[in-house]
Parts: C-alpha cells; sequence; structure tokens
C-alpha cells in the first residue's frame, strides 16, 4: 500500500486536496462516503481513502472567480494565499466528482444521472471542468467545504502530498458512485463500521484514514463534525518512521506530532501516538512503555 524506504532521499510533497463527504445516519451518528482505490494505482493501492487527489493547473484557472464562491477562511493558515486556497479548494471538488460522481454546488442539487454524465464527459476529455461548470450555468459550493486537518506524507515515501482535508454535508438522497478507473468500489458506511472491516482485514487503511474514521466515528451527527473542523488544528502532520521495539519483537513505527520519538512535541490530532506496523497493517498504539 505505502512505498517506504528509511533510506529514501526525501522529495518535495505535491499540493492535493481530499473531501471527506458526510451525511446524518438513520438512528444517530454519521455516515461518510468511502472508495476503494485501484490495486494498480502507484499510490495507496487498494485503499481504502475519501475522494481526494494532487492540485492542477486549471484548478488556479482565474475564471474559477466568477464560477465559484469565496472558499471558507479556516482558523489557521492551510495555503500560502487565497489564491492556492481556492485551487486547493476546487481541485476537491473537481476529484469528488471525478472519483465519487459528486459536487458541492450552489442552490440544488443535481440528480446522479446528471453528475455521472459530467464525470463521463470529463473522462473522456470532451471538455475541462471550468467550460462544464460555465457550459452548465453551475457554481461551486466553496464555502461548504470546512478545513480540518492537514497530512503530509512521510519522507520515506516514493511518492509525497501535502494533503489538505475538507468536510462537506451532503443530503440524504446523496448516492455518489466510483469511476471504476481510480476507484474500484464505493459504498456510504458508519466510520465505526469501516474501521471494524479494517479490524476484521477485510480492507486496507492509510494512517490518515483511520483517524479520521476514529475521530467522527464519535460525532453524533454532521452538526458535531462541523463543530470538531472549526476546532481542529491545522498545522501539518508528517509522521515520522521509526524502528518500534516491544514485548511482540520489533517492528516499524509512523509516528505522529505528540509522541516521543516525533520532533513536534504537541500532539496535532486526537488519538494513539503512533501507527505501528503489523503484518500488513499500521494499526494506531502508543509508544511502548
Amino acid at each position: 500500500m505505502l512505498d517506504i524506504d528509511a533510506n529514501r532521499q526525501a522529495v518535495a510533497p505535491r499540493d492535493a486536496a481530499t473531501l471527506v463527504l458526510v451525511r446524518d445516519a438513520a438512528g444517530g451518528g454519521v455516515e461518510i462516503f468511502c472508495v476503494e482505490r485501484s490495486k494498480q494505482s502507484k499510490f495507496m493501492g487498494g485503499a481504502i481513502v475519501f475522494p481526494g487527489g494532487k492540485l492542477d493547473d486549471a484548478d488556479r484557472d482565474p475564471r474559477w472567480r466568477e464560477c465559484a464562491n469565496a472558499p471558507r477562511s479556516p482558523g489557521s493558515p492551510i495555503a500560502p494565499d487565497d489564491e492556492t486556497l481556492r485551487a486547493l479548494a476546487i481541485a476537491a471538488c473537481r476529484e469528488t466528482l471525478e472519483e465519487a460522481a459528486l459536487l458541492p454546488l450552489e442552490g440544488a442539487p443535481l440528480d446522479h444521472e446528471t453528475l455521472l454524465a459530467m464525470r463521463a464527459s470529463l473522462a473522456k476529455k470532451e471538455t475541462t471542468m471550468i467550460e462544464l461548470v460555465r457550459a452548465c450555468g453551475l457554481r461551486l459550493d466553496l464555502a461548504a467545504l470546512h478545513a480540518f486537518a492537514r497530512w503530509v506524507t512521510p519522507t520515506v515515501e516514493s511518492r509525497r502530498f501535502d494533503a489538505r482535508f475538507f468536510l462537506a454535508v451532503v443530503d440524504a438522497g446523496a448516492r455518489g458512485l466510483h469511476d471504476a478507473t481510480e476507484t474500484t468500489s464505493s459504498f456510504w458506511a458508519k466510520p465505526a463500521d469501516v474501521i471494524a472491516r479494517f479490524g476484521a482485514g477485510e480492507i486496507q487503511l492509510a494512517p490518515p484514514t483511520h483517524r479520521t474514521l476514529e475521530i467522527f466515528s464519535a460525532h453524533r451527527s454532521v452538526a458535531d463534525s462541523i463543530a470538531y473542523a472549526a476546532s481542529a488544528c491545522l498545522d501539518p502532520i508528517c509522521p515520522r518512521l521509526v524502528q518500534h521495539v516491544d514485548a511482540k519483537g520489533p517492528t516499524m513505527a509512523l509516528v505522529l506530532p505528540g509522541d516521543r520519538e516525533h520532533d513536534v512535541a504537541t500532539a496535532r490530532v486526537p488519538g494513539k501516538s503512533r501507527f505501528v506496523m503489523r503484518g500488513d497493517r499500521w494499526l494506531p498504539e502508543d509508544a511502548p512503555a
């Protein structure tokens, strides 16, 4: 799932954006939309993730000022300037249309068939995202995105991304569907149920996805999720690879800020301070005594 080499010289991470789509679940709690990345993918192949991807030059097109409202200003900076913040929010929306057939828009949401047709047009390269939105008379609702985390791929990984995580609430009728190319399956589920499937060995989760699911599993409604985003730390979380030795023997761990072996002393996300390699999975644990 990850291509880790402790001796690798670090490459600069590329800007990226991820959109976590949530809705109220029947009986309480929230449901999150998840997709499975193709096993042929060079980055996190076969893992369950949220829609997202790298920032493209087209996401900076100045015409987006006319075709999208202003993005929500986060509590602390996640981009060097307002234009990059806008581009990141646009990238999150674009990737969500491409990978999930869902799209935050001003006004009434589009029906499932229309979203599929829009995505197909993009996939065939018949048009670009900006031209598609303009032709349909739509405006992206960037203000509906709430930044809540910033994860940076470890320096030992071959492909690195500086991924800003956004939250967006969708209505109960939103369907969503994987693209059968980059993503091979998709589903709505309660976060705790996804974690349970990971615990049973049915699916793979990368540490940022697992930690996000853990956090959102405690939310009783989308209102709780929005409140969490409003107060979340947005400083970069860059896991550090270390040797982990305990009663089970030696292995590797990705330690997070706040762990005693990370060079950032203060935690930036709630939960266990490290992810330890157990078999072929990264499991959340605290530092050994």
